[in-house]
């Protein structure tokens, strides 16, 4: 078992901290979008071909297992990980994912019930779309470890 995970928040913060505790002690490759350029649909900069987003996309396609980690921002996902999510749209087929799984780590101070939904519906469509099993959402540390305890 492969094992991404994908952290959209600080590179040593409180979501990096939960996707570990998910993770415990099995073998993982992590990718932080704080140190990785994913550009926004349209966007160039500098060089045309400094845009990350196909490494990203390799990265996933080679797991059995993705675990996506935010923080709430403005009540929300982080603008990092929802831009990652924007870019699948379109070059990657609908069901080409089928077969992975599909974690979600989503934390922050006192999110509201609300908050929590949103971010577990936009995940767990997220995956359906591209034919993941969604395996869950945690937004504590305990609930991160319990669901670690399924990977």
């Amino acid at each position: 078992m492969s094992i991404l995970f994908i952290n959209g928040g600080e590179k040593n913060g409180n979501t990096n901290r939960m996707g570990h505790e998910l993770i415990g002690k099995h073998p993982y490759k992590q990718i932080d979008l704080a140190d990785t350029k994913v550009y926004d649909y349209g966007q160039v900069f500098a060089r045309e071909d400094d845009d990350q987003f196909d490494e990203v996309l390799e990265a996933v396609q080679a797991a059995d297992t993705i675990i996506m980690g935010s923080p709430v921002y403005w009540h929300n996902l982080s603008g990092m990980l929802r831009n990652l999510l924007d870019r699948f749209y379109g070059p990657v087929p609908e069901g080409s994912l089928t077969g992975k799984r599909l974690f979600f780590v989503f934390q922050g101070a006192a999110p509201s019930a609300d908050m929590l939904r949103w971010g577990e519906y936009t995940m767990s469509r997220f995956a359906g779309l591209y034919g993941m099993a969604y395996e869950g959402m945690a937004s504590t540390t305990s609930e991160a470890r319990k669901l670690g305890e399924r990977l």
